[in-house]
């Protein structure tokens, strides 16, 4: 299967809530994965960016789900400089906090060394049942907006690849100026050197905050795309939750936009992932199966 559609999150509060997509009686966590396996081969796991699994939770993921389907992955946020709650680390390694550390957000750089090492491998141990299983993807590190373009920034991609070896990883920016006149060129260059899948966004045009709807490919392996909804009037807004900020129901015209990218795509990667971002409701999942139809008819 070259190009795999799916939504980010099977259990997002607003799809369960609208009694729009899971049967009645389909209920728990467990239940529902087996029901979208169901319905797509391709899922993002975002709970992960929230705090490291239990191994013992990714095996379920992948007993739940059959043989071919994969989930892609999103980063810790410790790991993609994204402020951290203390509780969201595993409760022994919390324990190890300095004291200072304990009652507000945390930042890698201000954790000990070793602490930092320890949680990587968390990391990596936690998705290891998916990797052994022929169900992980990619992990993604969605950088924030103050993750800016520089030479200290792409040794830190580097130094995740590295921590990372042994999983497909990809990347997705938030500051625009990544892709701008200056450093498009290199950006994408520094990824192709690397074979480091770049996450091509949709998102509403036109903000400062807004990534442009480049969809290059720097890996032969895999090409990603995120579907983030074009909602203007929300987009900006500081603190929203994602149910308000990517609250967008896209139109097929809009979808049908994508389709000759995502061929192309399919062109220079081995697969495409297409994901849906715009959690509200069953937005996600009805645009997800548009996509799909209207890439099958591309294809006839």
């Amino acid at each position: 299967m070259a190009i795999r559609c799916g939504i980010a999150g099977w259990i997002d509060r607003s799809l369960i809530d609208s009694k729009l997509f899971y049967p009645m009686g389909v209920t728990s966590p467990d239940e529902r994965l087996s029901f979208y396996a169901t319905q797509f081969a391709l899922v993002e796991a975002d709970t992960t960016y929230y705090g490291i699994p239990r191994p013992e939770s990714v095996e379920r993921w992948a007993a739940r789900t059959p043989e071919g389907f994969v989930f892609d992955v999103k980063s810790f946020s410790l790991f993609t400089h994204h402020p951290t709650k203390p509780m969201s680390m595993p409760p022994d390694l919390r324990e190890e906090l300095p004291d200072e550390l304990r009652s507000k957000n945390i930042y890698l750089e201000h954790l000990p060394a070793e602490l930092v090492d320890e949680a990587w491998e968390r990391f990596r141990m936690a998705l290891e049942p998916l990797e052994a299983a022929g169900r992980l993807g990619a992990v993604f590190f969605q950088f924030p907006r103050w993750f800016l373009p520089s030479s200290r920034s792409l040794s830190y991609v580097e130094q995740v690849q590295e921590r990372m070896h042994g999983f497909q990883i990809a990347v997705e920016f938030r500051k625009p100026e990544w892709l701008d006149g200056r450093h498009r060129e290199g950006t994408l260059a520094f990824l192709r050197t690397r074979d480091i899948p770049y996450i091509a966004v949709d998102a509403p045009p036109g903000h400062a905050t807004s990534m442009p709807a480049v969809h290059e490919v720097t890996s032969s392996k895999l090409a990603v795309v995120r579907f983030h909804g074009r909602n203007h009037d929300t987009w900006d807004l500081q603190g929203a939750p994602p149910n308000l900020r990517f609250r967008y129901d896209y139109p097929e015209t809009e979808l049908g936009e994508w389709v000759p990218r995502i061929k192309e795509m399919e062109r220079s990667a081995k697969e495409v992932h297409a994901i849906m971002n715009n959690n509200y409701s069953n937005y996600s999942v009805k645009n997800a199966q548009k996509l799909e139809e209207l890439l099958a008819a591309w294809q006839k």
